[in-house]
């Protein structure tokens, strides 16, 4: 597609994700992907994710960019939240560094970085439900 792309940066700060007031991954080694036309997306790494919280989906997306994800739904403090997170196991050429990395919908789940609380972004995935 002209006029898209991908950049992918080391994130040295700490990134948090929190849903319903539980800290589901808190991490100073996510990658950052930044893409045109949607909001920078975090990378964490699985050690750094409460895995706990998250259970398979059988979901899956195909993204002309990045390859196909699997996806999970996020349990916390006794709500569901469906296909909420996900992760490229095998991304394409010139996205490894994404590999097995799991990234949160910013739309719908509290991300702070360095402590400091971010806007929810406006995207087409703003308006389904988590």
């Amino acid at each position: 597609m002209e006029g898209h792309a991908l950049q992918l940066r080391d994130e040295p700060r700490r990134v948090e994700v929190v849903v319903d007031g539980v800290t589901v991954a808190s991490s100073t080694h996510t990658v950052a992907l930044e893409e045109t036309g949607l909001p920078v997306r975090y990378y964490f790494p699985r050690d750094d994710v409460k895995m706990q919280h998250l259970d398979a989906t059988p979901t899956e997306t195909v993204c002309p960019f990045k390859g196909q994800a699997s996806y999970w739904t996020v349990n916390a403090a006794g709500d569901e939240h469906r296909d909420l997170a996900w992760s490229y196991e095998q991304p394409i050429d010139g996205v490894e560094r994404i590999a097995g990395r799991v990234c949160f919908y910013a739309e719908h789940a509290d991300h702070l970085v360095d402590g400091e609380a971010q806007e929810r972004p406006t995207s087409p995935w703003s308006k389904t439900s988590s």
